[in-house]
């Protein structure tokens, strides 16, 4: 009788204890996530895709580029970086939050690069766009490629940054991937993930653009709070979850693309192996062209934005030298 009254001592009040811990972490989360979005309302436009309302943006006029973002970011990744001011001078620039990030939706679903490649080819012809060059960086690589294998007619070259394009063991993977569980990941989200993810965002930052330093711009302009709404950390851990299998499937593919493809990647890129990554798709594309920036890390597209717009007007001529028209 001692023993179980001497538990009941301290279970209760344990019980109790974790319970005010965790509301009163949904309350901070909750308060955070008003805050972000109240700092960073919507910049653009929205549209409805099978029932997915996505928020875009576009930039200039001209021949039409798209770019998709990576895992964790959304629009303003791009527009922070600078290299839209100067591609809106000569192409018409969209960009779209993928769904989760920014202020687009993500329904419960299997979201792998096809998934979004669907979405998007359905939203670039709402907007009227029959052909495009097609940016993807990082896990958007693999969007961009999937949405080049299944409407090639719409895609007309690609310049694929920072990709990740074959299976790999990651360590980092594992570790993001929790907040994806059903349930259980639902209770991380809007308690403990927020609060744990504000701790453990600088160093992450830092890690993407290592070994460089993180530039002025996007420390002072990129809305990193964004990153720690509830939702947008689910569609992150289910895309670091579906990162290696996604690969196993897509990589059987990748010779079928035969449009102009640019890679391009910084030498010391510390989120994905160039040698086993980018140099490999190099490799495995004879036709393509690889562009390899020495001293630079994973955010390519911030340290290095003159070799993006040059990579990205590269791929726009190869097109039009195999004979492939510009459309308007």
């Amino acid at each position: 009788m001692t023993r179980r009254s001497n538990t009941g001592t301290w279970l209760v009040p344990t019980l109790l204890g974790s319970a005010a811990a965790l509301g009163a972490s949904a309350l901070y989360a909750a308060s955070k996530t008003r805050e972000a979005e109240q700092r960073t309302p919507p910049i653009g436009d929205f549209i409805m895709v099978e029932g997915v309302r996505l928020h875009y943006v576009e930039r200039g006029r001209g021949e039409p580029l798209v770019l998709i973002h990576g895992n964790g970011t959304m629009i303003q990744d791009f527009l922070v970086s600078g290299i839209v001011d100067d591609l809106a001078k000569r192409y018409r620039v969209i960009i779209i939050d993928r769904p989760g990030y920014g202020y687009s939706d993500r329904p419960r679903g299997i979201w792998t690069p096809r998934a979004h490649a669907t979405l998007f080819q359905k939203a670039l012809q709402q907007l009227g766009v029959t052909q495009a060059v097609v940016l993807g960086h990082s896990w958007g690589t693999l969007v961009a490629v999937a949405l080049a294998l299944q409407a090639p007619q719409l895609v007309r070259s690609l310049v694929l940054a920072s990709g990740y394009y074959y299976p790999t063991l990651r360590a980092d993977v594992i570790l993001a991937s929790p907040p994806a569980i059903p349930v259980i990941g639902d209770v991380l989200r809007y308690t403990v993930s927020p609060v744990v993810g504000r701790l453990l965002l600088p160093g992450m930052i830092k890690g993407m653009f290592a070994p460089a330093e993180v530039p002025e711009r996007f420390d002072r302009e990129f809305p990193k709070d964004m990153m720690l709404r509830p939702l947008q950390l689910r569609a992150s851990a289910e895309d670091a979850a579906m990162m290696t299998p996604v690969t196993v499937e897509l990589q059987k593919h990748y010779r079928d693309l035969t449009l102009p493809v640019v890679i391009i990647a910084g030498a010391d890129d510390q989120i994905a192996d160039v040698g086993r990554q980018s140099e490999r798709l190099h490799r495995e594309l004879p036709g393509s062209e690889f562009i390899v920036v020495p001293g630079m890390g994973h955010m390519i597209h911030h340290l290095a934005p003159d070799d993006v717009i040059t990579a990205i007007d590269h791929a726009s001529e190869s097109a039009r030298r195999k004979g492939v028209p510009r459309a308007a």
